[in-house]
């Protein structure tokens, strides 16, 4: 989460926040929380987002996961940062087989 998120979390504590999932180019996932999905995709894009995506593009958004707060989204990241990547992937395909929260 960059400085400029965690300065949000204060002022946006009544938004939602997201868990979302990228595909790099190279075929690796990224996993983030952000209360803007979009924004924080354009970001990436721009690679001025986190230093593992830079140089990793095209970037394609694969899951998002709303969340009541910015505690629950740390430990959700958490989570889904601990998952074998094979699990990230069920996740991914489950939601894309639900309808559920597909980008």
């Amino acid at each position: 989460i960059s400085s400029q998120e965690s300065a949000m979390a204060g002022e946006n504590a009544g938004a939602f926040w997201y868990l979302y999932i990228l595909r790099c180019g190279d075929g690796t996932l990224y996993t983030g929380i952000t209360t803007d999905v979009q924004r924080r995709l354009a970001v990436h894009r721009r690679g001025t987002g986190a230093k593992y995506t830079r140089g990793r593009g095209p970037l394609e958004l694969v899951y998002q996961e709303q969340l009541e707060n910015h505690s629950l989204a740390l430990q959700r990241e958490a989570a889904v940062k601990a998952m074998p990547r094979r699990e990230k992937l069920a996740l991914i395909h489950g939601a894309a087989a639900s309808g559920l929260e597909q980008p």
